[in-house]
Formats: structure tokens, C-alpha cells, sequence
């Protein structure tokens, strides 16, 4: 095969073996839905690489403005919890957006039982912390 033919191939070759790649890829496993304190968001959390994430799939009326406000357009689909990995029995290091600002913290989730976990989201340095009880809604 001379060199130009094998340049032509390329790119159907490399979309053949992504295609391949992406059909054969497991699929994210699901942790479940879990809703915040005033029960005013849901949240979906998956598996994302060898992390969690966390993405709103539910909220209310209210929820929905705030985050407007806070320049979110769309709340219901926005990834709140990034980057979640162990790093001991039940604790796990991510970032947390905060959608009524607009902006993301540095968190820490502790898995309290099977229905409960603690969030907590720092500014800096453990500075201007905040903490949120969310349960499970589903499995």
C-alpha cells in the first residue's frame, strides 16, 4: 500500500477502532439518586473514570432560579460533584460547584451509611466551610 492510500485509511481506520472501543466500553455504573437537605435537588451519582461525579437530574422551581441568578443556565444536567476519588474508607475528595454563584470548591464526602452522605465544600485552606446531610432518593 503506497503512502498516500495508507493517509486516506487513516481516519476510517481510527473511527473503526473508537467505534469499536466505545461500543464494547462497560457501562457507568450508577451509585444512585440523592436529594439535599430541603429536598430541592437531586443528584445522580456515577462512576467517571476511576472517579465519581455527581449531576443534577432533578430540582425545583426554586432551585432552578437561584441557579439562574447565579449564572447556570440549565441546573438540571450541570455536573455538581467532579472528581470525587477515596483517598480513605468512606471518604472521598472532589470539587463541588455550587450553582447559585457560579462557582466550585474543593470538597470532601463521608459516607455516613448506605443512605447518607455528608458534603462539606471549603473556599481555601478549610476557610468558609460548608457542610450538607444528602440521602438516597433510589438505587
Amino acid at each position: 500500500m503506497n503512502r498516500s492510500a495508507f493517509v486516506m485509511l487513516l481516519p476510517l481506520t481510527l473511527f473503526t477502532i473508537s467505534a469499536t472501543l466505545t461500543a464494547s466500553s462497560p457501562p457507568e455504573e450508577d451509585f444512585g439518586i440523592w436529594k439535599n437537605p430541603n429536598d430541592s435537588v437531586h443528584i445522580k451519582i456515577v462512576s467517571c473514570g476511576d472517579a465519581r461525579c455527581g449531576v443534577a437530574v432533578w430540582a425545583n422551581e426554586k432551585a432552578q432560579a437561584d441557579s439562574l441568578k447565579g449564572g447556570t443556565k440549565e441546573l438540571i444536567g450541570t455536573m455538581l460533584l467532579r472528581d470525587f476519588r477515596e483517598q480513605a474508607a468512606g471518604k472521598w475528595k472532589g470539587k463541588a460547584f455550587v450553582p447559585d454563584i457560579g462557582k466550585e470548591f474543593s470538597g470532601l464526602a463521608t459516607i455516613v451509611d448506605a443512605t447518607t452522605i455528608t458534603v462539606k465544600g471549603c473556599l481555601v485552606w478549610k476557610v468558609g466551610c460548608k457542610s450538607q446531610t444528602w440521602t438516597r432518593v433510589s438505587r
